[in-house]
């Protein structure tokens, strides 16, 4: 059976390709979650033996045994080769993934799934376990994808087909490392798709929950961050809200730019990969004797901001602290992504505006840990531009459910101050980046013939236009039209309108120019 005439069936045959998507989107949940598991087990076994390390090696130190401070060196030197040798091998293993993600589901990247995801958990081990300020959770989107490639290759599903269950593995990753399972669904929609599709829909839901009841299984069912029982923040403090949401909107704006800056420098530098590596690591050895909060992902940090009341001074050293070391890390080109230490980084952001207005008499005490909570959804929101998977993700993450409002509030605002000073979403920053390397090395993707669900949007150049004056890229071939319950055969003189579904069969390197097309709107004329 030719590709067209099983994408015809699965789209005729919905109710049945839905069963099916329900059943495979069971199974990437439980692949993805088990996998995800054993990555976050690890993680948090090194959050708990790593001051440990760094006690002993001081202890040594000031007893003059150095023996096992020089194996302490060596192992810094010894992770460094072993990640550059990763990195040679699988070049999509490095950094968050999520950006090579949204490469492949676009048509632009291709990825190997067994070896990405082999790449990605031990060298997200490696490094984030030796301390690099890096989150598991970008590189958890990513092995998710590559478990949902996994089934669909092993079933021998159509490249549609793939997609879908790579995007519900992206989320189930998403949702079994933060225990967000509505967060993962929100992910797949608002930042990998941009659109909503029944079929991402059905399949995300199932792998998310799966991959939540996973971890859950093994981790509990509390949330990540641990808050004590957070006050209802008031209608009358909301104007607080609008200029924390400024405050923290412009330093995320700062955090974009200097993400690239560090990931430039390192370029410039055109320092060998296992040098490029060992700056940040050498750098850890030295941050754990002198400030180890802002080592690793940083969770705890955050656990601790909900429980201690730190100076202003020393919160400011922390974020500044955390800010630069995250950079530095991500720089290298490692395995691990910005997930958590962007929210980290939030939290440090509310803890100084409170403290700021502590100090002022402008805020009740029991609303700072409002703000600490507040200001993670701010900067993701600012950062990554998806307002309201940050305000789902930390609702989950902390448990405070009845702050859904505010953090709307605080996050759209974040989200408008970085969007007016022109700030672009960070994913989509270092995709154009690693595309722009890959197109001066002369790699591109191999063409393949992919089939893709498109919803034309409202004022695009499809709108109201006769299939016959749609100019589609050549060898694109409409397959089937969905319009509401009503299915339409394709014919030169079928008018399209804004909400049908178009399925078409066309080669990877033309996606992004349908989506465009077909999902970009008009400035209407006066």
């Amino acid at each position: 059976m030719s590709t067209t005439d099983r994408l015809i069936k699965d789209i005729v045959r919905e109710r049945r390709f839905h069963f099916r998507l329900f059943i495979e989107g069971i199974v990437v949940g439980i692949f993805s979650g088990g996998v995800i598991a054993l990555f976050r087990y690890i993680l948090t076994a090194s959050e708990v033996y790593r001051p440990e390390i760094y006690k002993t090696v001081a202890t040594a130190f000031y007893e003059g045994k150095y023996s096992e401070p020089l194996a302490y060196a060596a192992s810094f030197i010894l992770i460094a080769l072993l990640l550059a040798k990763l990195l040679k091998n699988e070049p999509m293993c490095s950094g968050s993934g999520i950006p090579q993600l949204k490469g492949v589901l676009m048509g632009k990247m291709n990825m190997k799934w067994a070896s990405v995801l082999f790449s990605k958990l031990i060298g997200g081990i490696l490094a984030i376990g030796a301390g690099l300020s890096l989150g598991r959770e970008g590189p958890s989107v990513q092995i998710g994808a590559c478990v949902g490639q996994g089934v669909s290759r092993s079933a021998v599903r159509t490249r549609y087909e793939e997609r879908i269950l790579m995007t519900a593995g992206a989320g189930a990753g998403l949702a079994a490392a933060f225990n967000a399972p509505l967060a993962g669904v929100i992910f797949c929609l608002e930042e990998l798709q941009k659109t909503f599709s029944p079929m991402v829909l059905m399949a995300s839901i199932t792998a998310s929950v799966t991959a939540t009841t996973v971890s859950q299984l093994i981790f509990g069912g509390m949330p990540v961050f641990h808050f004590d029982e957070l006050a209802v923040f008031p209608l009358s403090l909301y104007g607080i809200l609008i200029v924390f949401g400024i405050f923290i909107g412009l330093l995320g704006r700062v955090f974009n730019k200097t993400l690239i800056f560090s990931l430039d420098t390192y370029d410039r530098l055109k320092l060998r990969n296992e040098v490029k590596i060992f700056v940040p690591l050498a750098m850890a050895g030295l941050l754990g004797f002198i400030l180890p909060d802002i080592l690793g992902g940083g969770g705890t940090m955050v656990n601790a901001l909900a429980s201690h009341q730190y100076s202003l001074i020393f919160l400011g050293i922390l974020f500044l602290g955390k800010f630069l070391y995250t950079a530095i890390s991500f720089g290298s080109g490692v395995p691990g992504g910005i997930f958590l230490p962007m929210l980290v980084l939030g939290a440090c952001g509310g803890g100084i505006f409170s403290s700021m207005l502590l100090s002022q008499g402008l805020l009740p005490k029991p609303y700072v840990g409002d703000l600490i909570v507040f200001g993670m959804a701010a900067y993701f929101s600012a950062v990554v531009k998806s307002p309201v998977t940050a305000s789902v993700l930390i609702m989950e993450m902390t448990g405070s459910f009845q702050h859904l409002l505010p953090l709307i509030c605080v996050s759209m605002t974040a989200y408008l101050v970085a969007d007016l000073t022109g700030g672009k979403p960070v994913y989509e920053e270092l995709l154009a980046r690693s595309l722009k390397i890959k197109e001066k090395m002369g790699e591109g993707v191999s063409g393949r013939r992919v089939a893709l669900e498109l919803v034309v949007a409202s004022g695009s150049a499809a709108d109201k236009l006769l299939l016959r004056d749609l100019v589609l890229p050549p060898q694109t071939t409409i397959v089937d039209i969905k319009r509401g319950l009503q299915r339409i055969s394709p014919r030169d003189d079928t008018r399209l309108y804004a909400g049908d579904y178009i399925y078409l069969l066309t080669n990877d390197t033309d996606s992004s120019a349908l989506k465009k097309l077909l999902g970009e709107g008009k400035i209407p004329e006066r």
